[in-house]
Formats: structure tokens, C-alpha cells, sequence
């Protein structure tokens, strides 16, 4: 299957407008050294709280009227689970999502509250039933990362960053999931700003497409140990087929990080940065702050992927 190109990332930035809010690029002089700066992309404030809901948009709003008629159905820990009931809702599409059974409260209440219908399975089912529905009842399958509409929608967060960057941004930090994000972003910077390095983020529990993209071959871990990170939205197995490809083509590196210095970042956001970050957004942010050794560059933006996150687990972090 062919790259995501500059023609397919503006197709999805129209498609779009009007619907995803364009997030500014807001600069952070408060975490500036004498050698570093740092700006931040903030998809929290999205309708949905994430990034998510421009690839699910994108690709719901590109179906035919046969295939709108059918009905999707997707699979998700939670953000990309509202994006496509939001999208739906919007469009008029009916809408089942299948979630792990630990899925925040938070996340499935919302699905459902966007008029989707929610599945709850065992974390090891949740990438094997969707297909199984679609076999079975006709739905259209909208996967979180594997497909070029999706990777697409999400790679004008690049488009943005690319438009809206001061000339001296050198390095763009993405968090790494199931690498729908990181690959429409790289493309978009690559394809318009080549000089820009984007740099992938995950946590060190959750690492397999670090070391997908080192050894040069897709590696899946066990659902048991991505399960351990507290960042719910990084939770999957493996990069998707399409993804690893975009990795290999544009990323320049991915790096990790550890629980704490997760946990750590969501509170520096919300005290310092006057966002709300859940753990998998915090990621990117986290690496500016705790991996600059590991980092080339002087002036970064990080993608804040997402801000769902329960109440209760926001004030415990504040507290530690």
C-alpha cells in the first residue's frame, strides 16, 4: 500500500475544516533553558478531548452513501472509541465500538454518550472482534491507525505544526501508539518542512515500535506488559503494517519513558502549562523534559495528543 502523500494530507485538512478544531501552537517560556525551547500542540482541546477525531472524521466522511449505510464499527482503549461515535453522530452513521474492559470509566461513559454502541471484551479481543462483526453484519471497518484515511486525518496535526512553527523549530516529538499519529505527522513535516527531525515517544513499558523501528522489522509485545504503562491510549501491541512503514520512511528516532516521569509531565502541564494532559499525551512533553541527552535540537514542539483523563487519577498526580 502506497505512503500517505501531500495530496491525501490536504484532501483530509478540507474534509475536515470546520468540524476539527485547528489547535494552536502555543509557546512554553516557562520550560525555556539557555539552550532549549519548547512549543506545544494541544489536541486536548479537541471536541472529543484528542487528537483522534481528525483521522475517524476524515475517514467516516470519505465513505460512500452504500457504505455510510452500513454502519461502522472500530475498536479502541478510548479516544479513537469517541472520535468515531462523535464523527458518526455527526454524519448520521450508526457506530459500534469495542473496548477493553479496562477502558477509563471516563472514556466508555463518553463513547456511549456520543450515541455509539459499546462492546466491552477481554484486552486480547479487542483488535479480533471488529473483524468478526464486519464479517458478520456488514459494518465498515474504521481501524484507530491502520489506514490511510486515518493517517491521513491525523497527519494534519503536521500540516499545522509545519504552518504555524517559528523558522527555528528543528524537532517535532509525537507520542507512539499504534502509529497512525506519528505517521500522517512525520509525512506532513517531512513532505513540507524536510528539515524538521520528528521523533517518536512511548513508554518504556509499552515499547515495541522503539524497537520495531531499531531492528528494521515489526515486533508485537504481549498485551500483559503494554497493559502495565498508566498511559491507556499506548497501550497496543504492535505499530500497524501501514504505520511501520511511514516509520521507516520519515521518523528519526523514537524514544521512551518511564512511568514516573509520565506521571511526573501531567502534573508540570496542568500546573505550568495550564493544560490538562492524560498520561498518553504527556509522553511527548515528557521526553523534552526528561531525555534531552537522548535529544538533537533547540527548538522542540510536542504533540499533547489528548487530555481524557479521570478526575480522580488528575488529583492524585497533582498531589505527588
Amino acid at each position: 500500500m502506497p505512503l500517505v502523500g501531500v495530496d491525501e494530507l490536504r484532501a483530509a485538512q478540507r474534509r475536515i475544516a470546520g468540524v476539527v478544531v485547528r489547535t494552536p501552537l502555543l509557546p512554553c517560556p516557562w520550560a525555556a533553558t539557555g539552550t532549549r525551547a519548547l512549543w506545544l500542540k494541544p489536541e486536548s482541546l479537541q471536541p472529543t478531548g484528542a487528537f483522534k477525531l481528525r483521522g475517524a472524521y476524515n475517514r467516516l466522511a470519505a465513505l460512500s452513501e452504500a457504505e455510510r449505510a452500513r454502519g461502522v464499527v472500530a475498536q479502541s482503549s478510548g479516544n479513537h472509541a469517541q472520535a468515531v461515535a462523535y464523527a458518526a453522530g455527526l454524519l448520521g452513521i450508526k457506530a459500534v465500538v469495542v473496548m477493553p474492559d479496562t477502558s477509563p470509566a471516563m472514556k466508555v461513559a463518553a463513547t456511549r454518550g456520543y450515541g455509539a454502541e459499546v462492546i466491552l471484551v477481554a484486552p486480547d479481543e479487542r483488535d479480533t472482534l471488529p473483524a468478526q462483526l464486519a464479517a458478520e453484519q456488514g459494518y465498515v471497518w474504521v481501524p484507530p491507525y491502520d489506514d490511510p484515511y486515518v493517517i491521513a486525518g491525523q497527519g494534519t496535526v503536521g500540516l499545522e505544526i509545519g504552518e504555524d512553527a517559528p523558522d527555528e523549530l528543528d524537532t517535532v516529538l509525537v507520542p507512539v501508539s499504534g502509529g497512525g499519529l506519528i505517521s500522517g505527522t512525520a509525512a506532513a513535516l517531512k513532505l513540507t518542512c524536510p528539515g524538521v527531525r520528528v521523533i517518536g515517544v512511548e513508554p518504556e513499558l509499552a515499547a515495541d515500535a522503539q524497537e520495531s523501528l531499531r531492528t528494521g522489522r515489526r515486533v508485537s509485545w504481549p498485551a500483559a506488559d503494554t497493559y502495565r504503562t498508566i498511559a491507556d491510549g499506548l497501550r497496543t501491541t504492535s505499530v500497524g503494517e501501514l504505520p511501520f512503514e511511514h516509520l521507516l520512511a520519515y521518523v528519526d528516532d523514537i524514544v521512551t519513558v518511564s512511568e514516573q516521569e509520565i506521571r511526573e509531565t501531567v502534573a508540570l502541564l496542568a500546573r505550568r502549562g495550564r493544560l490538562v494532559a492524560e498520561p498518553s499525551g504527556a509522553v511527548a512533553a515528557a521526553a523534552y523534559f526528561h531525555r534531552a541527552e537522548e535529544l538533537e535540537g533547540r527548538v522542540f514542539a510536542a504533540v499533547v495528543s489528548g487530555g481524557n483523563l479521570e478526575p480522580e487519577l488528575l488529583a492524585e498526580l497533582l498531589r505527588s
